[in-house]
């Protein structure tokens, strides 16, 4: 048996462990499918499989420019060796979310202690926003890898200038840009820009970014799928990939996805939990990490993305992950300065708060919901949630207050342990329970109409998701008597008459029966 000592060794290793198994595959296929995203990105995947073209990818029989292909190749890959199911079209993710950890704690331990190591890659394994991009079907888990271990070797290269570090940058860059495209040469090249200039050294920046032997490494791993889709596409793929999906994102709010110069802000203290007062404890040091190379260069990076992002025209949740990676060695350095071990675990305290409330308030909220669909879904919400919901959070709650009381237990263990309570709770409550109320309906609809053989109508409702469960393309168009459609409840009332053939949290399949009713001009 092994002693204490082996034990008291063996146990940081263990949470790692254990924070990478529950934050990236515990129940890693046990929900369905969530839309847009990972529905669009599976579908895409599933008519690539479907029709043997591996070149070009499609959405519901439309051309998908949205990203470039590798993604699709490793979901594929997946699909191919496990089946179609929500597992194999989430591996890819959640390996390299795996690997990003990995990499971190190996950086981390060859410049800071290794204890600093292993905090920094536990808080990433548990933090709220990576542990949901890890088990999602989309690309960016597999981009943050990519964009992680660059600057990793970019911060090495400046340090010791060895020619294979160099050329490995150029085809992690590569693979970077095959994943999403340009944002992963825009990142290495602004922030190892910053940082050279910051020490007077943009020689040294201008030899890295054009070396001939680089340059060829990254045209010859991703210049070919570029070439080969403008061959095979033409001006389609420069408009729809570099204009419209690239370009238009920054200089415009894309399909609605707007935000004000501060939206990044709360993002940031939410995509952290719960490590949030670890956060703003490091934001007090800002000043003196430019005095040392490599927090002035993990802090350039982190600020780069924070900023480049927050103007942009276009903003979502998950762009400032590109960033995150230098937080979570942040974190790891200010563990020792907290003052007060209540003040630590005030945001996961606050976080289970506002979950055991959670149904209580969307009931509340109902009257007062102005769209219809929602005030559909939030009436019928509250069937999810049982008397366990309630229990278990009076629980967490309550263990939580204790360890912020208990002085015999260590800090890190109480990080540890509601970091662990903290995605464990997201991967076995709260996004089970969302995902029976906003997905479940999408799938069981899809598997009756694939079973029945229905030709479905999705009208006025953009679920990829049920596209992948049905395993055919849908139309788009108003249905005609006679005819199946899938929708929401509030848009089937624009008919005379019809049949439900099933209908749940306000997600209707069912057959028309009668015309449109007219409308007023």
């Amino acid at each position: 048996m092994s002693n204490p000592r082996e034990l008291e060794q063996r146990l940081p290793w263990i949470l790692l462990i254990a924070a990478i198994f529950f934050g990236f595959w515990f129940n890693l296929g046990g929900v369905p499918l969530f839309d847009l995203d990972e529905g669009a990105f599976s579908e895409a995947t599933r008519e690539m499989l479907a029709s043997g073209n591996y070149l070009t990818t499609y959405l519901n029989g439309a051309l998908r420019f949205d990203k470039p292909i590798l993604i699709y190749w490793l979901q594929a890959l997946s699909v191919k060796s496990f089946g179609l199911d929500e597992f194999a079209l989430r591996f890819p993710s959640a390996l390299a979310a795996t690997v990003w950890v990995v990499l971190l704690y190996r950086f981390t331990r060859r410049f800071y202690s290794h204890n600093t190591a292993l905090m920094a890659a536990f808080m990433m394994a548990t933090a709220l926003q990576i542990t949901i991009i890890a088990k999602a079907a989309i690309a960016d888990s597999l981009l943050n890898l990519f964009i992680a271990s660059t600057m990793f070797l970019i911060y090495c290269y400046t340090l010791e200038r060895k020619r294979s570090t160099l050329y490995a940058i150029f085809a992690l860059i590569a693979l970077g840009a095959l994943t999403k495209g340009p944002v992963a040469i825009l990142i290495p090249l602004a922030v190892s820009f910053l940082f050279l200039a910051s020490k007077k050294e943009l020689k040294l920046w201008v030899q890295m970014v054009f070396n001939p032997i680089g340059i060829l490494i990254f045209l010859l791993i991703a210049g070919p799928w570029y070439l080969l889709e403008y061959l095979d596409q033409g001006e389609a793929f420069i408009d729809g990939f570099f204009l419209k999906h690239n370009l238009n994102r920054f200089n415009t709010s894309f399909e609605g996805h707007s935000g004000s110069l501060f939206y990044y802000i709360p993002v940031v203290l939410v995509g952290v939990l719960p490590y949030t007062t670890l956060f703003l404890r490091s934001l007090r040091n800002f000043r003196s990490w430019f005095a040392d190379d490599l927090l002035r260069f993990l802090i350039i990076w982190f600020l780069f993305v924070f900023l480049f992002f927050s103007f942009s025209g276009t903003k979502l949740p998950h762009y400032v992950i590109y960033g995150y990676t230098p937080l979570f060695i942040f974190m790891a350095l200010m563990i020792p300065k907290i003052k007060s071990d209540r003040l630590l675990l005030l945001p996961p305290l606050l976080l289970f708060v506002i979950l055991l409330f959670l149904p209580i308030v969307a009931s509340l909220a109902q009257p007062y919901v102005k769209h219809p669909f929602t005030r559909i879904m939030l009436e019928s919400a509250p069937s999810e949630f049982g008397w366990g919901w309630y229990l278990y959070f009076v629980l967490l709650i309550s263990a939580t207050i204790w360890l912020m009381q208990s002085k015999r237990v260590s800090r890190i263990f109480k990080l540890a342990a509601v970091g662990l309570a903290t995605i464990i709770t997201v991967s076995w409550q709260v996004i089970p329970t969302y995902a029976a109320i906003a997905q479940v309906p999408i799938k069981e609809a899809a598997l009756i109409a694939k079973k029945r053989g229905y030709d479905v109508h999705l009208w006025k409702f953009n679920m990829p998701s049920f596209i992948v469960y049905r395993e055919a393309i849908v139309k788009r168009d108003a249905p005609k008597a006679g005819e199946i459609v899938l929708t929401r409840k509030n848009h089937l009332e624009a008919f005379t008459a019809y049949t439900i053939l099933y209908e749940k949290h306000g997600i209707i399949l069912a057959k028309i029966e009668g015309p449109r009713k007219k409308t007023k001009e």
